[in-house]
This record gives structure tokens, sequence and C-alpha cells, in this order.
């Protein structure tokens, strides 16, 4: 009896410690679970379950939830993401707005955002806006008069003041700029058109290994935010003006590794008019950009080519690689630069005109600019300018300066083409941007300076990465971190 007794009392000793483990393993399993999530810091986008969004009909107003990878979605009317909504794209998705282009509609449509975009292409598998049934007149010297890429078949992608983030990632927008509808007006408050048009000076803009083809205005307008635009091509934008981004009102962050071929204008403007009380000053750094061709189309007189900052913007501008380009670095005199908070060299310029030699350095009087020369540029400016030059004075560079610096693009027009002028290059076209092995840009980029980190780096809800200056000149690297166009 005695020796059952002690055999009970040992069997429950056993079991109370096996439940005390148990419980003990349970607990701690579900703090370490509840620590990991308490860590994650989740965006309210994050915690909406995908809800797919059907290809069976035409779309019209209000969307929220997830267009599925590989579809095809046809938009016959405005379509919208209220705030607090969002809108996920997955790779492969092509969305025609419109269904062909006999059938242009009356009023042409586009997408407004209150909410959340996130355009999540992929290399292998891009997204694609479009204007479905539009042949691209892409041959060099093509009348830019009928080019139906200059004048806007849908609106565009276009932010209200309350988008918190517009993410787009690995996506080809074409053929964007055409007049808001007035129900497109009413819900972004927005009554110019654009391809691409973010504002909300607290939000996160991010546009990456994208191509923009085609716009009546600027493919990409932003009036404030924090931005990361890199490794980008931008191609024949602008009818009579335009630049591949116009940022103004407060923007911070970088461009970079980006392709611009035939602007209208300029590839990057940076401003600061219209900023709101409370944010800073607009300043973006500009770096290991290549800026072809650009400035042709430009309607006013002294304006475009390649870079400007101007009306209170600063930032910085390295490695950039402008080829016969209208004009070189702007730094704009009346309304003036943020020129305190304003660096730039390590510039490479190449001209196959007289005209585009004579403007590596913008003249006062012909571009209101005041841009200063310096000897880190390529070629370095003493080697062209007079004796006794005067920042701003008009200079005619010697034609002994014509076609030197050659970057050596795999395939590219340098020198310019027999037959075609400079403003008929708008393109890539068959060209190839990219650095032969003997380019003498290889290893002359100025690294010794550090990007914007504005924008977080996450996968999805940010920047892929914020790529580090490079030290060959222009968007290609010889190490692929680059533009992969």
């Amino acid at each position: 009896m005695d020796l059952d007794i002690n055999f009970k009392i040992i069997k429950m000793y056993f079991m109370n410690k096996i439940l005390l483990f148990a419980f003990i393993a349970t607990t701690s399993l579900f703090f370490s679970c509840k620590k990991a999530v308490d860590n994650k810091e989740f965006s309210k986008a994050e915690l909406i379950p995908i809800t797919p969004i059907s290809d069976a009909t035409c779309l019209f107003g209000a969307l929220n939830g997830t267009m599925l990878s590989g579809k095809t979605y046809t938009v016959c009317g405005d379509i919208f993401v209220n705030a607090g909504d969002t809108l996920t794209i997955q790779e492969g998705v092509t969305i025609n707005f419109g269904l062909n282009a006999a059938t242009i509609p009356a009023s042409a449509c586009g997408l407004g955002v209150k909410g959340t975009l996130l355009c999540l292409g992929t290399q292998v598998r891009p997204i694609l806006f479009t204007f479905p049934g539009v042949t691209k007149t892409d041959n060099y010297g093509a009348d830019p008069n009928v080019d139906p890429a200059l004048k806007g078949r849908w609106t565009g992608i276009i932010g209200a003041t309350t988008c918190p983030k517009m993410i787009i990632k690995w996506t080809r927008i074409e053929f964007g700029g055409a007049t808001i509808s007035p129900a497109m007006k009413t819900f972004t408050s927005v009554a110019s058109p654009y391809p691409l048009y973010f504002a909300n000076p607290a939000g996160i803009f991010v546009l990456e290994d994208s191509w923009v083809y085609g716009s009546v205005d600027d493919p990409f307008r932003i009036n404030g935010g924090k931005i990361n635009v890199m490794r980008n091509t931008f191609e024949k934008c602008g009818a009579t003006g335009g630049e591949a981004m116009n940022a103004k009102a407060g923007t911070v962050g970088n461009f970079a590794y980006n392709l611009c071929v035939g602007m209208a204008t300029n590839g990057p403007k940076i401003s600061n008019i219209n900023i709101l009380p409370g944010f800073p000053s607009s300043n973006v750094a500009i770096y290991n950009n290549t800026i072809a061709n650009c400035g042709f189309r430009r309607s006013a007189a002294g304006r475009g080519g390649s870079i400007n900052y101007e009306e209170g913007a600063g930032g910085v501008a390295y490695n950039n690689l402008m080829v016969n380009c209208k004009f070189g670095i702007r730094v704009v005199n009346s309304p003036i630069a943020d020129t305190a908070n304003l660096r730039y060299g390590y510039n490479w310029s190449y001209a196959d005109s007289v005209s585009v030699a004579s403007q590596f350095i913008p003249s006062l009087s012909i571009s209101t600019a005041i841009s200063q020369p310096q000897e880190t540029d390529i070629p370095k400016p003493s080697t062209y300018l007079p004796i006794g030059w005067t920042v701003g004075a008009v200079y005619t560079a010697p034609a002994s300066i014509l076609g030197i610096n050659n970057p050596q693009f795999i395939n590219g027009p340098c020198p310019l083409p027999a037959g075609l002028k400079l403003a008929d290059i708008s393109t890539v076209g068959s060209y190839n941007f990219a650095l032969k092995s003997t380019s003498p840009c290889i290893n002359a980029g100025f690294i010794n300076f550090t990007p914007r980190f504005d924008v977080p780096v996450d996968i999805k809800y940010g920047a892929t990465e914020i790529t580090a200056p490079g030290k060959d000149i222009g968007c290609f690297q010889m190490n692929g971190r680059g533009n992969q166009h």
C-alpha cells in the first residue's frame, strides 16, 4: 500500500514537471512570436489581404486590391484609388487605357491615386501601361509634329496630395499626358496631365528600372516629396517643353543612373517654387546619369539641355555624361538657385557642333545662368574658355573641341550620324549607350560624396537600394550596378 502511494506521488510529481515545462515552452514561444511581430514594422498596405481585381470586364471607378500577375486589364474610364486603399500591380500585368487607337475616348482616362500604389514589375516580367494600337515612329529624323508619342493618348498616373506612397519598379509607361477629365480633376485636384505625377510633400515616391516613353509635357512631375529615381530610361518626352523629371516644392532625394534621350527641355530640373511651410527646401543629388540630345524641341529660347537648378533648389551634380545637349548644367540666376547648398563637378560634355560646345557653361545673357566653371569637368573649361572670361559671358568655343572626349558608347550617336540633326536623336532605338572597355569615362568618376537617404530601403515598399556613386561617368557602370536597360 505504501509502495502504491509512493508510486502515485512520484507519478504526479513527474506529470506536474512535464506540464510545467510544456507551459514554459508554450509561453516562451508565444512571447518570442509576439516580440518578432512587435519588432517588425508593418505598413498598413502589408496588412491588407490580396483581393484579386477581375480582368473579365472593362475597368472604371474605384479600385482596391491586386491586379494579378500576367493578366491584361482594359480601362474604359477613369480608375481611382481612394484614400486608405491600396492598388497593387503584380509582375507582367498589362494595362490598356482604351481599346485601340481608333477608339480614343472623347475624354481620355487615367489612374488617380489618393491611396497607395505599388507597381511591382520585374526585369523578366515588367508591367506595361499603354494605349494599344498606336504605331511608334522611332525612325531617326521623324517629324515630331505628327509623332503620337507627343500627343497623349491617356492621362497618366496622377497622385493626389494624400497619396502616401507611389512605388513603381520595372514598369513601362507609354503615350501618357492626355487632357485630364473633369472627374480626375475633381478627384486629384490636378489640372495638368503628366504620365507620372506626385504631390505629397510628406510622401514617398520611388521610380526604379522603368521606362517612360512619350509625353505632351513633363513625363514626370513631382510637387514635393521624398524620392528615389534610379536606373530608368526616359525617351522622346515633351512636345515643345518638358523635362525628364520636373521637381518642385520641397522635393528631396536622388536622381541617378538614368538614361535621358531626346527630352524637349532638360533631363532633371530642380526648383523650390510653391514649397509649403514646414518642409525642407528642394535638394536632389543628381549623379551618374547619361543625358543625350536634349533641349532641341524647347519652344522658349535660352532653356533646355541637360541639368537645371533654379529658384531656391540645391543638391549635388556629379559624374553626369552630357552628349550633344543644347546647354550644359544651368544654375539659374533669376530666380536664383540655392547656390550655398549646391555642388557640382566631374561632369563630362561632348559636342558635335560649335553652338553646343559654346554652351558647355551656359551664358547669362542667353540662358539666365551663372554656372561656374569646374576644372574637374571634362573637357577642362580652361581649354576652351577665352582668356579673361567671366561667369555668364558669351563665348565661342574653338572648333578644335568638337568630337574630342568621345565617351565611346558601344553603339551611340557620337559622332552625329551623317545626314541627321542633333534634334533627330530622340529615342534609344538600336543604340547602346553602355561604355566600351576602352572608354575614357571608366574610372573617371568622383565617389567621395554621399547620396541622400530620405527614402527607406525595402524590396516592396521603398527603394530596392540606394545605389552609391559610381566610379564610371554616366549611367552604365562596368561593375553592373548602374542602369540595367
